[in-house]
């Protein structure tokens, strides 16, 4: 995929005039979460009903909004400036109650309820099931989305390779419960019968073998527990699809001026590109700032050399940085259209609203 030279605008700001939805992509330890909580912020500012959720499990979003106690799997109303006009929630994504909810709330009556949620393979095992968390995340931000409480949705995802497991979770499910195998499992259900008789199917019996007969039983019961369900699960699944490729959801991708950062951040723009969707801003952080030139002659003193010294390193940094960048801004994959901001690297960690301020001001200004 090649690059290309272009000019970009660095106002940000239209990215919030319209969405439902904001999703905040990066790898690991590039400030997506911080960048994340700083637009929620901003959003707020300017009279929006913001909720800021991450599905990272890593604690940062509580840590950036300076809540001493985390977050949890409800929402949580923050305090911002008197006067504001808009409101700034938060919270940390928990499959596991998550799933619970996702039960209770669709299940046909309190016996399948119970069914479901006393199934050893429900309570030992489908909560760290890969591809749950994922999709549990859609499954909450298609419940925040209905939530009459916000009018906007900011996304914290976790890094690069899991976002894209977010991102493909609700077609994953439709698949699935297309899937021979999910089908052979229900039939029971849909004949009125109980058990499924593994040992006259040759797939569950090799199933059997490498997992266990008691697991693979479990695991049954599980799926066959969720008859008449499977149709909710499928139609906010494509709620989900619609929803995530609309145009009333946009993606921010975040950076940090590193030459292994870049290229993550190239080939999600790539993925992204290839899935239909496009990257609206991209966000530069944590750069060397500028401090000017240095003098025309070095000093003489002691600490006027040192401090010409410094300064030139920094410009070489920068200039370093920029030009990593740069391929980022030229790739094919990012529309020439996606605005981009720098951000300045602070001084400390993000712990509280007031640092968060200094991030927000950075991205749009005052």
């Amino acid at each position: 995929m090649g690059h290309r030279v272009t000019t970009r605008q660095p106002d940000i700001s239209a990215l919030l005039d319209a969405p439902d939805v904001l999703v905040c992509c990066g790898s690991g330890g590039v400030g997506k979460t911080t960048t994340a909580a700083a637009v929620g912020l901003h959003a707020a500012r300017i009279g929006r009903r913001v909720v800021v959720v991450t599905i990272d499990p890593a604690k940062r979003l509580a840590d950036a909004l300076g809540v001493p106690g985390g977050l949890g799997n409800d929402p949580v109303e923050l305090p911002i400036d008197e006067g504001c006009e808009g409101e700034l929630w938060a919270l940390m994504l928990d499959p596991a109650t998550t799933f619970d909810g996702l039960v209770r709330a669709n299940a046909s009556s309190a016996e399948q309820t119970e069914r479901i949620l006393s199934n050893r393979f429900y309570r030992n095992v489908a909560g760290s099931l890969s591809g749950t968390q994922e999709y549990m995340a859609a499954e909450r931000l298609h419940a925040l989305h209905g939530d009459p409480r916000f009018d906007l949705v900011v996304v914290d995802t976790p890094p690069t390779r899991n976002a894209l497991d977010f991102l493909d979770a609700p077609s994953t499910l439709s698949r699935f419960l297309d899937h021979p195998l999910f089908r052979l499992i229900m039939v029971p259900t849909r004949r009125g019968l109980r058990v499924l008789n593994v040992a006259s199917q040759p797939v569950l019996r090799t199933i059997g073998k490498a997992v266990g007969s008691d697991v693979l039983a479990d695991a049954i019961a599980f799926f066959q527990a969720f008859a008449g369900m499977e149709t909710g699960f499928r139609a906010r699944a494509d709620e989900v699809i619609a929803l995530l490729h609309g145009e009333s959801t946009r993606y921010l991708l975040v950076a940090s001026p590193r030459g292994d950062t870049i290229e993550e951040a190239r080939y999600f723009a790539r993925r992204l590109r290839e899935k239909d969707l496009a990257v609206r801003a991209v966000v530069v952080n944590r750069c060397t700032p500028d401090f000017g030139a240095p003098p025309s002659r070095r000093p003489k003193s002691a600490a006027g050399s040192e401090l010409y010294d410094n300064l030139r390193e920094l410009r070489a940094t920068a200039k370093i940085e920029r030009e990593h960048a740069a391929v980022l801004l030229g790739d094919d994959a990012i529309g020439p259209d996606a605005a981009t901001r720098f951000v300045p690297a602070l001084p400390g960690d993000v712990h509280d609203l007031e640092a968060l301020e200094a991030i927000r001001t950075a991205l749009f200004g005052e």
